[in-house]
């Protein structure tokens, strides 16, 4: 089955959008953060302009929030009607929504209000009846069973008549909801939507399950309970992942805190869909993130095909055998959602093929623009999944529905980066019967008799606003790579840009001419390409990397650029590095990435000293200053068996060395971090020697280990053509500029004696540095070096 329109099925057709960041602000950031160059650019494309917020960005916490009470209007009178119902013992009734945002607020205040001993219920309208939102019925209700106090979450902003009515039986209302503002709001008491906050505030990216949290922690903290705490985050955190909220302003610094949380629940309901995902049973213990990501499409799934109690009873039970219940239906609506997906996305493939088999693909210059799909039986809960992943596969935008009855018509749209959804119902406004949403997608429902009209007004919409080399699938990339840069440092790196999504999307790499080394199908169906793929240069490593639903495009041509993430892949207890392949195009000439201009990353605290200037060029080797006492207590072992010795150290480790593994802090009983210490360690791991007597030195007073462990393991070194090609690059690269020796040799893994030699043999003498030996002999010294011993080293120091 071919999953693209291209004409030629071996080689999909894509449109790349591969970002330029000033490079001046990249190099700043870079050095600032000590993050990678490529990781820099990565800030700087998602609109981080300064220091400042980079430093916020990767370190959340050390923001300064302005109080929420400064930030929403109407929360200290939210607090104070809440805190009167619990006192006089009104009746409290929620209105929730039956997606995952309204699913998880619902439970958030559900279990705050009964923790407080308030009279509290819910109720949620019918997706298939009712639609979103509260309405007159739910109110009418409401009113016969006595209730006082109505709070939405999720949903009431837009809600005039049922709110108004509400206010005339004499309810107290209060909205929470995330929503954009209608022309006019709605009556109620008290309004609380991240909208109505100054557009810089860091609370104006919260869901619904985001201001309930807000709402729900004051209240809790202004009655006294703060054992509350730690179960709300646990639940925003599920909420904001399940509904896909953007992964910024307070979102990113919460989202960190709950996701450090969900692998110790003590929530019976998160225990049970940890259970019953596979997180409490993995072979390999799972990242916080990666939990909370498992979690969150299984509470997603009965939002859209199941009963939105399930979910509610989950979260806010205590009682495990209830809760297992109820997981594993989230779990069994998972699977259904999954395979209803599958089903349905077969389906509107197929209806595709047909229109390019007669001569009607929408991508055509005379076609629609648009792929706009209808069909008995689709499941409407599911639909908008489909359509996304229709917008991945053909670059359009893509509005599918189904029939309600005989008569009306439901459906979901998506749109890419250059059409506005929302703009584009509007456009066919005297077609449909009912629609919303905002520029990325949206909902309508239309007559049956009115879908050629639709259809007439999207194709002049679309031609109106889209050009036609717009309409192939889009590959958004951040920086180019090369493959020598594909290291575990760099995978470390990109953690600290985590939890990514929507709004911090993760570091999409390309690579240009790539060689196919190996490609073979694999997968039940042989729907995937696993590949084995490198470059020309000689100390460039082989990588493996996944093509996912890819299958049909085997063979791919031997030479290509390719797009990527980075993934990690543990199989038979090993975990290696691989490419996730996005985007794949035709080479072009483009110059390696290691021979474009970029300042150098110095490395941390190792600036200081005078340069050496000869023949113009100026060298910095700056010697660190280390304390005797330490060197002398330092206690040096060799490493064997390292998994057994890591579980045997409680405190803090430094992993430092040539691709170093990655270790699980889960697993551990101490801490850990890698290359850079950030402070003081316990242990310091030499996976690899450091390239130099400097380098070690600078690393021991930076960490001050009280042990080290040595595992002798070899970098590739580069050949001496490569590095004198590499040097004269820098060379000319710097210009007046200093050139850090230290720098140059933990890129290169040469030491600055190597570095010298490589000065010596182009021609530039060095005269202020001590003699060294010939290339060659300084190279087999390096070599000897990395083998250094354990007792060795505890005699040099």
């Amino acid at each position: 089955m071919q999953l693209f329109p291209v004409p030629n099925p071996s080689f999909p057709q894509q449109r790349w959008q591969i970002a330029d960041p000033e490079q001046t602000l990249v190099d700043e950031l870079a050095m600032a953060t000590e993050l990678s160059p490529l990781l820099a650019a990565v800030l700087v494309n998602q609109g981080i302009r300064s220091v400042e917020l980079a430093q916020q960005f990767l370190a959340p916490e050390s923001q300064v929030l302005p109080s929420p009470l400064e930030a929403f209007p109407d929360l200290a009178s939210s607090l104070t009607l809440l805190k009167t119902a619990i006192a006089s013992r009104y009746k409290i009734a929620i209105c929730g929504d039956y997606d995952a945002d309204g699913m998880t607020s619902t439970a958030l205040l559900l279990r705050v209000l009964r923790a407080l001993d308030a009279d509290v219920d819910y109720a949620i309208p019918s997706r298939m009846q009712e639609g979103y939102g509260i309405n007159q019925r739910i109110v009418e209700e409401f009113a016969a069973d006595g209730v006082k106090l109505v709070l939405t979450v999720d949903n009431g902003i837009a809600a005039y008549d049922p709110i108004a009515r509400a206010r005339e039986l004499g309810l107290t209302v209060i909205i929470t909801d995330h929503h954009d503002l209608p022309p006019q709001l709605p009556p109620a008491n008290a309004i609380l939507n991240p909208k109505l906050v100054p557009e810089d505030s860091p609370y104006r990216g919260l869901a619904g399950v985001g201001v309930a949290y807000v709402l729900a922690t004051l209240l809790a903290q202004e009655q006294g309970d703060l054992t509350l705490t730690t179960p709300l985050l646990e639940l925003f955190t599920l909420g904001t992942i399940a509904d896909l909220a953007p992964l910024v302003g307070v979102n990113r610094r919460w989202l960190q805190r709950g996701l450090a949380l969900l692998p110790h629940s003590r929530l019976a309901g998160v225990q049970a869909l940890m259970q019953v995902s596979g997180c409490a049973a993995s072979d390999q213990a799972l990242k916080p993130d990666a939990i909370g990501f498992r979690l969150g499409p299984r509470i997603n799934a009965v939002g859209r095909i199941g009963d939105p109690q399930t979910v509610i009873e989950l979260l806010t039970t205590d009682d495990p055998e209830v809760a297992f219940a109820r997981a594993m239906q989230c779990e069994q609506a998972n699977q259904r959602r999954r395979q209803l997906c599958a089903e349905i996305e077969a389906e509107a493939i197929d209806l595709v093929e047909i229109l390019i088999r007669q001569e009607q693909a929408p991508w055509r210059p005379d076609g629609d623009w648009v792929i706009m799909l209808v069909h008995p039986g689709w499941h409407h809960g599911v639909i908008g999944i489909v359509a996304s992943r229709l917008v991945e596969c053909y670059g359009l935008p893509v509005f599918i529905a189904t029939y309600e009855d005989e008569t009306q018509i439901r459906g979901s749209a998506r749109g890419i980066p250059e059409f506005d959804v929302f703009a584009a119902l509007q456009a066919c406004d005297d077609a449909l019967s009912r629609y919303g949403g905002h520029r990325a997608a949206g909902g309508f429902s239309l007559a049956v008799d009115q879908w050629e009209e639709m259809r007439s007004h999207l194709r002049t919409y679309a031609h109106q606003t889209l050009q036609i080399d717009q309409l192939k699938p889009l590959v958004t990339v951040d920086a180019q790579a090369s493959f020598s840069q594909i290291t575990w440092d760099l995978y470390e790196q990109i953690n600290q840009l985590h939890p990514c999504g929507i709004g911090n999307p993760e570091p999409i790499f390309w690579t240009t001419d790539i060689e196919v080394v190996e490609q073979r199908p694999v997968g039940k169906d042989k729907t995937h390409l696993k590949l084995t793929l490198a470059t020309a240069a000689e100390s460039s490593p082989v990588i493996k990397a996944m093509a996912w639903r890819w299958g049909a495009y085997h063979p791919l041509p031997p030479r290509l650029d390719i797009a990527y993430r980075l993934r990690e892949n543990t199989w038979n207890q090993q975990t290696t590095l691989e490419l996730e392949i996005l985007g794949i195009r035709e080479p072009v000439a483009v110059p390696p990435v290691d021979q474009q201009q970029s300042a150098p990353i110095l490395l941390a605290q190792a600036d200081r000293g005078a340069p050496v200037v000869r023949q113009q060029v100026a060298l910095h080797c700056p010697e660190p200053t280390v304390s005797s006492v330490l060197l002398k207590t330092i206690e040096w072992s060799s490493l064997g068996d390292w998994p057994q010795v890591l579980q045997g150290i409680n405190g803090h480790i430094l992993m430092y060395g040539y691709q170093r593994p990655y270790v699980s802090t889960s697993t551990l009983p101490g801490t850990v971090e890698y290359d850079r210490p950030s402070r003081p360690c316990d242990c310091l791991i030499l996976w690899s020697l450091p390239p130099s007597w400097t380098h070690l030195r600078w690393l021991l007073a930076l960490a001050r280990p009280q042990q080290i462990y040595v595992r002798n393991h070899s970098p590739a070194i580069l050949p001496a053509a490569e590095l004198k090609a590499k040097l004269k690059f820098e060379i000319a690269k710097n210009g007046d500029q200093p050139l850090n020796l230290l720098n140059l040799g933990q890129q290169w893994w040469v030491a600055p004696s190597t570095i010298v030699s490589v000065f010596r043999e182009i021609g530039y003498p060095c005269s202020d540095f001590p003699e060294t030996g010939s290339l060659e002999q300084e190279l087999k010294r390096l070599q000897r070096w990395y083998h250094c011993s354990a007792n060795r080293l505890a005699g040099l120091t």
